[in-house]
């Protein structure tokens, strides 16, 4: 087996014996769909970049292993727990001290920018958050958010006031720092495929509670 295989069975092991996964098992499966397209776009991210593809892989697909674990502290924590639960296998496996201590601190920081130990937020650090992001901006996070909010069943006003807001938080996003050019502008064009979305939604429900002569 190589050491992206290993990693695969790894994470579904650690899934698979989650109890909250076992009893929602839609959960589990989103997870671990969006774990595999997090490792597609680090790859991706890797080769444009020049970074280590395989630890880029690697630390995509782990980035969110903690969730099988139980949070003590809300979801923020998910990344270092994440890390903890890594660090052994990737050990294990023989990546090297420095190879799974950038790895591991990449997973650390993805969710809020903070880790529990020492690190670098080097590009291929930050790109394991990257690549998370291209994911969860994607357009299928679309369809996800707006299911979240029960967006159908909200009355009118509700609507336009969310879709607001999902606008003012696109204009945020765009300004932040990524791990690299090709980051950056992979997560821009999910965002801005967002905006242009939630604009045209927006339109919509301006225009739902009558007409101007």
């Amino acid at each position: 087996m190589t050491n992206i295989q290993k990693t695969e069975a790894f994470l579904k092991e650690q899934f698979d014996g989650c109890d909250y996964y076992k009893e929602h098992p839609a959960d589990r499966e989103y997870r671990v769909q969006h774990s595999y397209r997090a490792a597609h776009i680090a790859r991706e991210i890797a080769r444009k970049e020049g970074l280590d593809e395989e630890g880029l892989i690697i630390g995509a697909l782990l980035h969110d292993v903690g969730y099988s674990l139980r949070f003590e502290n809300g979801w923020q924590e998910h990344g270092r727990l994440s890390a903890r639960l890594a660090r052994p296998f990737l050990e294990q496996i023989g990546l090297g001290k420095e190879r799974v201590q950038e790895i591991c601190y990449g997973i650390a920081i993805h969710v809020d920018g903070k880790a529990d130990f020492p690190g670098e937020k080097t590009p291929f650090a930050c790109s394991i958050g990257d690549a998370d992001d291209v994911d969860r901006f994607d357009a299928y996070r679309i369809y996800d958010a707006m299911e979240h909010a029960d967006f159908y069943n909200l009355k009118i006003e509700d609507k336009r006031k969310w879709l607001r807001e999902k606008l003012d938080w696109i204009r945020w996003r765009l300004g932040e720092k990524s791990g690299t050019e090709t980051g950056r502008c992979m997560i821009a064009e999910c965002l801005l495929y967002q905006r242009q979305y939630y604009e045209k939604v927006l339109e919509q429900m301006e225009h739902s509670e009558g007409i101007e002569l």
